[in-house]
């Protein structure tokens, strides 16, 4: 009798949440002229940032591609011949899959691939969700405005070679440690 009891009072305390609210004043926001503040930590739209030298961050590590569960990133790799900067030769993220997870993001090691707070994109035809590397490369650093994955990764380039990164000792010569 206890249970049937515990399940009398549960339907009534549901009936009369609902009853209370029934008599409220809605609320009603109108949408396109009054926009909700998005939280700080919001995901939304997708961006390629740059470097603070201008150049694009992304190295096609293929990362985002490889822990993004819907797999609706994909990238080439090339290699700029005067420098040997690794680059996207292509890049293209096909919104109608993204679930806007974020864990490209966190995969990313250049900071290249950001989430921005951008929600509003809605299109008419699903072909044009496929965004190319042109329209989501940006102008800017994002989040990270003085990170420059060459200044600290120790690859041979044009920006430095090896013990001349930021942070970076110089080589090891390995035969003066020998006996």
């Amino acid at each position: 009798m206890g249970d049937v009891w515990e399940a009398v009072k549960a339907v009534g305390t549901g009936f009369a949440t609902t009853f209370m609210h029934l008599f409220r004043k809605p609320i009603t926001e109108q949408y396109p002229e009054y926009k909700r503040m998005m939280p700080v930590r919001a995901r939304a739209r997708i961006i390629l940032t740059r470097d603070p030298d201008g150049g694009e961050r992304c190295v096609a590590c293929s990362l985002c591609s490889a822990v993004c569960p819907v797999s609706c990133i994909s990238m080439e790799a090339g290699e700029r011949e005067e420098d040997g900067r690794r680059y996207a030769r292509w890049f293209r993220i096909n919104f109608a899959r993204c679930i806007y997870c974020g864990l490209c993001e966190e995969a990313c090691p250049t900071s290249a691939i950001q989430l921005t707070p951008e929600y509003e994109f809605a299109k008419r035809d699903i072909l044009d969700f496929v965004y190319e590397k042109e329209d989501l490369l940006v102008d800017h650093q994002g989040k990270d405005p003085e990170y420059n994955y060459y200044r600290h990764a120790g690859i041979v380039t044009g920006v430095g070679g090896k013990g001349e990164h930021i942070g970076e000792s110089e080589p090891v010569n390995i035969r003066s440690n020998l006996p």
